[in-house]
């Protein structure tokens, strides 16, 4: 296929490019910068310079390949108009062919248990846009398009992620941290796996749904144990009050702050989709 990817040199689009150039996929990314231009092009891709905001330039790019797969994101309060104005530009310009659009496992709020694709949403202020999008670009398949949401989990692994940044903190804390009893629950992703998830949505039928997740829900407690191993400090870790990790990444705090948990085999049954990573808490022990 030719692949048009947006987001290319980020965490989970460079696992992309991976995967799609094994495939033997022909992919353009859009990059900011001369520097993620670079990053891209050593990994098989051919670097397209630009703005999520250029619509005529994403609906060229668009227009030009057999998918898209839609990743970035600016990660500011500009997050929600800009990521509508790219998604309607890249769907127009790819017209009846996949456009794969980036939604995420937080829209559904606390679960209250396990849930699946089809649980109710009640998605936390700093990603309260995406549903009112998703839902806006589903409509799309009676116009003939094909618009695909891919809602990962926690992303982890390679060291990157969110995970990643409490190790990061720990490091200099001296104990890793978990989020208050450390009894929530998140449901992870290895990077490597999403990014496979993704190459396969690519072929997935016009209309459809599918969280991002292996099944397998941790503690933030046993997060952050399995994150002082890996640190060199076993044991070490303490509370964090929402509060405190407010004043490191803003709304994102009341995000992770959810408890979630989800028990789904959409994507493995429609796509043949098989995770390779399992044991989350021994990847983020060995650091893999």
């Amino acid at each position: 296929m030719k692949v048009f990817v947006t987001g290319g040199s980020g965490y989970i689009g460079r696992a992309l490019l991976r995967v799609l150039a094994a495939q033997g996929d022909s992919v353009t990314a859009l990059v900011r910068s001369q520097e993620s231009a670079k990053v891209v092009a050593e990994l098989g891709a051919t670097p397209l310079v630009g703005e999520l905001t250029d619509e005529a330039l994403l609906r060229e790019a668009a227009a030009a390949a057999d998918g898209v797969v839609h990743l970035a994101l600016t990660g500011d309060e500009r997050s929600g108009e800009v990521d509508r104005i790219a998604a309607n530009a890249l769907l127009e310009g790819v017209g009846g062919n996949p456009y794969v659009h980036t939604g995420g496992s937080w829209a559904y709020g606390d679960t209250d248990g396990a849930v699946a694709e089809d649980a109710p949403f009640a998605p936390p202020m700093v990603v309260g846009w995406r549903v009112p999008l998703e839902q806006q670009l589903l409509a799309t398949t009676s116009q003939g398009k094909h618009p695909v949401i891919v809602r990962p989990g926690l992303v982890y692994g390679r060291s990157g992620g969110l995970p990643g940044f409490f190790l990061g903190e720990g490091l200099q804390a001296g104990a890793i941290g978990y989020l208050g009893d450390g009894n929530s629950s998140w449901s992870l992703v290895h990077v490597d796996d999403i990014a496979e998830l993704y190459a396969r949505a690519l072929k997935a039928p016009a209309g459809t749904q599918y969280l991002g997740v292996t099944g397998v829900n941790v503690r933030t407690r046993e997060v952050a144990e399995a994150l002082s191993r890996a640190a060199g400090i076993p044991g070490q870790t303490r509370s964090v009050s929402v509060e405190e990790l407010a004043q490191k990444l803003g709304l994102l705090a009341d995000a992770l702050f959810l408890d979630q948990q989800f028990a789904t085999t959409r994507a493995q049954d429609e796509l043949g989709w098989i995770p390779q990573h399992r044991d989350p808490l021994d990847d983020l022990a060995k650091g893999v």
